[in-house]
């Protein structure tokens, strides 16, 4: 495990804590009062034009049907008036004066004839019936002989008004004045009562309304009904045909979030806007509760800044019990080495680290050395001890087989020394092979090897043993005929449960299989009493 280490790019505890702390604040700062600040209020802004302008068209196709409707009501009355032409003077004044009643439409309803004669108008109390009309709006409706609306003026009883007006032509075309409808801008009326169902909203938001003039037809601030408010460019637009949403200033120099549409019905202009202070004092409301919300992270960051010393220091602990284990001969599992953002950390870890792998790799590999035959690479007769010492102070049930190449004195005498290690490489391999992951194979010395079966009773490692003895006697070997062995069995704890008992045991089970005349498996018998019938 080398590497390459240089003091450059690393970093002092004090300058990273002041960094820290330093970088955390600003950036918070930035965050909260430039990123957010400036989202929430294109986001505000931009959310409420689009309400003003919703608001404004809605209001707008309100008022446009509310004029063909009350245009509609004239026209019936002219009708009717045509059609019932011998009514009686009561007569034409219970029906104006029933029609006026009904509808709400208009604060007064008036028939003018065609001299300006107020024929009959409706309630009685506005007191002009059978007077001779005095305002110009009138008059000029008069003339027109075409449906008029009028800008706002003053009725000879006092009152600001607007006039919309129906001709009054007869079934054989003659001209017989007008029906008027007159809508009092200061007072009650079903127009009024549309327009003030909104009249200042939680934010400060309004309509007001502008005739094809650029007068205030109606305004939450009745005091400036009938003022000229042509200087506001909204206004302008409006008075263009024009529709949309914009920023701009008022007449009264105030700062407004405006949206605006025209009525086609009577060009009217209908503005619906929100003061930009409004606006203002919810981003306001916003950024105080950003503010609030930061004072968690910024305590987090106090706590961090608190215990960054205590966690810089436990890399040295935890290098300081790495080697304590090292020290106490056990084999050490080291961590990946991992870039520290602290340069004296860094560089001790690494150094350590290597130094630790170093040893250790130097350790397994003596290890490796003093537990592995360098012949058939099998583990050696001190693995043997060792996992059987192991496996039976765990009470591992497991069975030990000893394995021996019959007359194989006679194979290195006849073919050499190197033909017989061919030979133990050879039967090692068969073993190996045969064993697979039922247990573990040793070479215990000479021409003897051992095999050790976990979980394996012995008649279990019986059929085993007769496999590979069976493999062994029909496989050419490298001095080019087979070989046979005698093997050996003892279970633990069946026939003993101390590890050089059993082995003493299926030592003698070897030694019986030669004494029977070789190539044979046999069990240990000691003990036999205790044995169930297959082991005898």
């Amino acid at each position: 495990m080398k590497f390459s280490y240089t003091q450059k790019h690393k970093i002092k505890f004090s300058t990273l804590l002041t960094a820290l702390v330093a970088a955390s604040i600003l950036c918070t700062l930035l965050i909260l009062l430039v990123t957010s600040y400036k989202s929430e209020k294109d986001s505000l802004i931009k959310t409420t034009l689009a309400l003003n302008y919703s608001k404004s068209e809605k209001m707008k196709d309100t008022v446009n049907f509310l004029f063909k409707s009350m245009k509609t009501s004239l026209q019936e009355t002219t009708q009717y008036l045509d059609q019932n032409k011998n009514l009686t003077d009561d007569e034409a004044q219970h029906s104006l004066e029933l029609i006026q009643n009904t509808n709400r439409y208009f604060n007064s309803i008036t028939w003018v004839d065609e001299t300006g004669l107020i024929r009959n108008i409706a309630p009685l109390s506005v007191g002009l019936k059978n007077t001779y009309i005095t305002n110009e709006q009138t008059d000029a409706a008069l003339r027109s002989r075409h449906p008029y609306v009028s800008a706002p003026f003053v009725a000879p009883t006092g009152r600001l008004l607007l006039l919309i007006s129906e001709p009054f032509f007869d079934s054989k075309g003659s001209y017989r004045g007008l029906i008027g409808g007159t809508i009092y801008l200061e007072e009650n009326n079903i127009l009024n009562e549309i327009l003030g169902q909104s009249a200042m909203d939680l934010y400060n938001s309004y309509y007001y309304v502008v005739d094809n003039n650029g007068k205030l037809i109606y305004h939450p601030d009745k005091s400036r009904i009938g003022d000229q408010v042509t200087a506001n460019p909204i206004v302008r637009r409006m008075l263009n045909g024009s529709s949309g949403m914009e920023i701009t200033t008022n007449t009264l120099g105030i700062e407004m979030a405006a949206a605006y549409s025209v009525v086609p019905e009577t060009g009217w202009g209908i503005v619906q806007q929100t003061p930009m202070s409004s606006i203002q004092e919810r981003l306001n409301e916003h950024i105080r509760k950003m503010l609030l919300y930061t004072l968690l992270p910024f305590f987090a960051l106090l706590v961090l800044s608190i215990i960054l010393a205590e966690r810089l220091t436990r890399p040295f602990v935890k290098l300081a019990n790495l080697m304590k284990e090292f020290s106490s001969g056990r084999h050490v599992q080291l961590p990946p080495i991992q870039s520290h953002w602290n340069r004296e950390a860094d560089y001790l870890t690494r150094s350590v680290t290597e130094a630790i792998d170093t040893m250790q790799k130097n350790q397994d590999q003596l290890e490796q050395k003093a537990k592995t035959d360098p012949l058939t690479g099998l583990s050696n007769r001190r693995t043997l001890n060792e996992m059987m010492e192991t496996w039976s102070l765990r009470s591992q049930p497991y069975s030990v087989m000893i394995i021996d190449i019959d007359h194989f004195k006679l194979v290195n005498d006849t073919y050499g020394h190197p033909a017989g290690d061919e030979v133990l490489k050879q039967l090692a391999s068969t073993i190996d092979a045969i064993v697979k992951d039922n247990g573990r194979c040793f070479r215990y010395g000479g021409e003897e090897f051992v095999v050790l079966l976990p979980s394996f009773t012995a008649v279990e490692a019986y059929w085993l043993a007769e496999q590979l003895r069976k493999k062994t006697e029909t496989t050419i070997t490298p001095v080019g005929k087979p070989v046979t062995i005698s093997i050996g069995i003892a279970e633990f704890p069946m026939h003993a449960n101390i590890p050089e008992k059993l082995f003493s045991l299926a030592d003698q089970a070897l030694y019986q299989s030669k004494h029977a005349g070789r190539n044979q498996t046999t069990i240990a018998r000691a003990y036999t009493h205790n044995l169930p019938a297959a082991y005898q």
